[in-house]
């Protein structure tokens, strides 16, 4: 005895995961026997006649290529100047006000930070002062007791260095570490809420997360505080310096101007151009290591490896060549900044000596100022690392201007009622120019009604999912649920009316019971037992020696196509949203499973809640209450599956040709 439906399924690999099975009885190049006067090949629950593939007949979902920017795509170009620079001007100044908004609550400890980084600098520089002034006095052979201060302070400075740069740097890191802890869980709670994610590749979300909110600490750590603490040292050197000789503050004025403002001035006009290209190229650089990585088992399979390595190769190349650029643009004007500092030591000791100042203070003079231009020269450091930290603390404050929605949660258990969902003239284009994936579609989904969208590849049905659970916004006309546009529903509130098994299902690496629960994290293990039942995945999960705690492995690496799709559709039904949406839910079993756990999730479908059911296959659909064809995104046939297989069309076509491929698999099956 089983608990559910017995749901015989066709021997399945670990390897074939996301592969659609071919119709039963085609032959192994895709091909339709007993038509040789029509090229037909197969697809998946449909045949295109013209031998075209799906995407080329019609865009439907949209491709990589639609949906992401060609500098993201494997052997896709670089990211331009032009577009670079573009998001660098975007951002600016206005990108630091909006992070930096989030530092107010730290400010305190940021200035407590800025002064310690202050005081440590000018530790040093009345260290390197008086430790002159007590070798050069001390070359005279003085008493003693007139060094004794000297030699007290050039100790008492030389502890207190270190204590106050280790002070520093343990306050500075714990204020921006905070800060960051709260900006990286804004910038994630915004990719998970944002509806247009769908568009973006996971590489590039992952830099976002991780090497563009680094930004925001590189920011306050190598930018703000060393540049403020630089800033008022060498206003205390000019004005230490002015009690011993004002002309000789004078030029050291002058000479900390050039060092700490036009200096870096010109590092940031020399490295602003290469530098808005790095956080782009960086990004783009992490999607192809994703897709090098999770896809290199089908690049091999068609000999892509090398093309694929050689794009990526190709950005590396050129970001290599940038930061090559930025380093000896770095260099020069390092080497800049230490001619002026002996050039400005030189021209102190000239007018000090002509102002009559004695031998041992103007010693004190000179190294004074190298130390205090030295000092000034991280101004030119700050303005660099701030020029190279536009581009991604622009990417970041994107993010954070849409920051504060809280995260959608999960629902305690299953909504009591249903919604009302009505399509409207619905249109979609994803490039300007292209033809539509939907075309002024019309559709109601009140609820407990049952509806099932099918048609060949590429007719637009997963973008009809799309455009229900807001991923996808129309261009035209709009989808309402319960009279309202699901643009204007709140983005943690949609989940919960509109959910269910959307295209490419992920399943994490994690136990049964851990994927499951991400429907319904208060789920009892009773509703986990009729969830799984009615996917089919019951008597697997009950055969394994950890049951529920069995780790399915990354990306569902240890189960089966089929096993990981029921895995993920009995998390949708776990969920029970009002509104189920169900996008290929038999993906991967042979034609029995198939019919067995549609029926069965059909069943465990709660009364009052609507199903929108999206498929490639014609069978089980007879109890549903209308069936819509689409095809090149327009709707061209609706009714009930009696009416339409018994009337001329797509959906009587398919549905012999399915029926007769399915004979023919049951007869060859053992």
């Amino acid at each position: 005895m089983t608990d559910g439906p017995v749901v015989p399924e066709r021997p399945e690999r670990p390897d074939d995961t996301g592969r659609r099975d071919r119709v039963p009885g085609a032959a192994a190049d895709g091909v339709l026997p007993d038509r040789p006067d029509q090229p037909v090949r197969a697809v998946p629950g449909g045949v295109a006649r013209d031998g075209v593939t799906p995407a080329g007949r019609d865009p439907g979902v949209p491709t990589a290529a639609e949906t992401s920017p060609p500098e993201l795509l494997p052997g896709g170009p670089a990211p331009t100047v032009a577009a670079a620079a573009a998001s660098g001007v975007r951002g600016g100044a206005s990108a630091e006000r909006t992070v930096l908004r989030l530092a107010r609550p730290y400010l305190g400890r940021l200035l407590g930070a800025g002064l310690l980084a202050a005081a440590t600098e000018f530790a040093g520089l009345a260290l390197m002062a008086t430790a002159t002034w007590l070798l050069m006095s001390a070359a005279g052979r003085p008493p003693l007791d007139r060094l004794t201060v000297a030699i007290v302070a050039v100790r008492a400075l030389a502890v207190s260095r270190g204590v106050l740069r280790y002070t520093e740097r343990l306050a500075g890191h714990d204020a921006v570490l905070r800060m960051i802890t709260d900006v990286r869980a804004r910038v994630f709670a915004t990719l998970t809420v944002r509806r247009e994610t769908a568009t973006q590749r996971s590489g590039d979300a992952l830099s976002r997360l991780v090497s563009d909110v680094e930004a925001v600490q590189d920011l306050l750590l190598r930018v703000l505080v060393p540049g403020a603490a630089a800033a008022l040292v060498s206003l205390l050197a000019v004005g230490s310096a002015a009690l011993i000789s004002p002309p000789a503050a004078g030029v050291l004025a002058v000479g900390l101007l050039v060092a700490g403002v036009a200096l870096p001035a010109l590092a940031a006009g020399l490295t602003r151009r290469a530098a808005d290209e790095v956080a782009p190229l960086r990004g783009a650089l992490a999607v192809d290591a994703v897709d090098l990585t999770h896809g290199a088992a089908d690049l091999a399979a068609f000999g892509a490896t090398g093309t694929a390595l050689a794009a990526a190769e190709t950005r590396t190349g050129r970001l290599a060549r940038l930061e090559r650029r930025l380093a000896a643009t770095g260099f020069a004007v390092d080497a800049a900044g230490v001619l002026v500092g002996g050039l400005t030591a030189a021209a102190v000791v000239v007018v000090a000596l002509r102002a009559g100042v004695g031998g041992v203070l103007v010693g004190v003079l000179a190294v004074g100022t190298l130390a205090a231009v030295e000092v000034a020269l991280a101004l030119v450091g700050a303005a660099r690392q701030r020029t190279q930290l536009r581009a991604g603390l622009a990417r970041v404050a994107d993010l954070l201007t849409e920051a504060g929605e809280p995260a959608p949660t999960a629902p305690a258990g299953p909504a009591a009622g249903g919604h009302d969902v009505r399509f409207e003239s619905v249109t979609v284009r994803y490039r300007e120019g292209a033809a539509p994936a939907l075309s002024g579609v019309d559709l109601d989904l009140p609820a407990g009604r049952r509806v099932a969208v099918v048609g060949p590849s590429g007719a637009g049905k997963s973008t009809l999912a799309a455009v229900l659970t807001g991923a996808v916004r129309p261009d035209a006309g709009q989808v309402t649920v319960d009279g309202v546009a699901v643009a204007a529903h709140p983005a943690e509130e949609l989940p919960r009316m509109v959910g269910g098994l959307l295209a490419e299902a992920y399943v994490f690496h994690a136990t049964v019971r851990e994927n499951l629960l991400l429907g319904r994290p208060r789920a009892d293990e009773a509703e986990l037992t009729a969830a799984t039942r009615a996917a089919g995945l019951l008597d697997w999960v009950r055969a394994q020696p950890e049951g529920w705690d069995t780790v399915v492995g990354e990306q569902g690496g240890q189960l089966s196509g089929g096993q990981r799709q029921r895995l993920a559709l009995a998390r949708a039904l776990l969920a029970a949203p009002p509104v189920l949406v169900l996008d290929e839910p038999t993906e991967g079993l042979d034609p029995a499973a198939a019919d067995a756990v549609l029926a069965s999730a059909l069943a465990a479908t709660p009364a009052g809640h609507s199903v929108l059911l999206i498929s490639h296959r014609l069978s089980g659909l007879a109890g549903l209450d209308e069936v819509v064809v689409l095809d090149a995104g327009r709707v061209v046939q609706r009714g009930r599956h009696e009416e339409l297989v018994a009337r001329p069309g797509w959906y009587r076509e398919q549905w012999l040709l399915q029926e007769a491929a399915e004979r023919g698999y049951l007869a060859l099956a053992p």
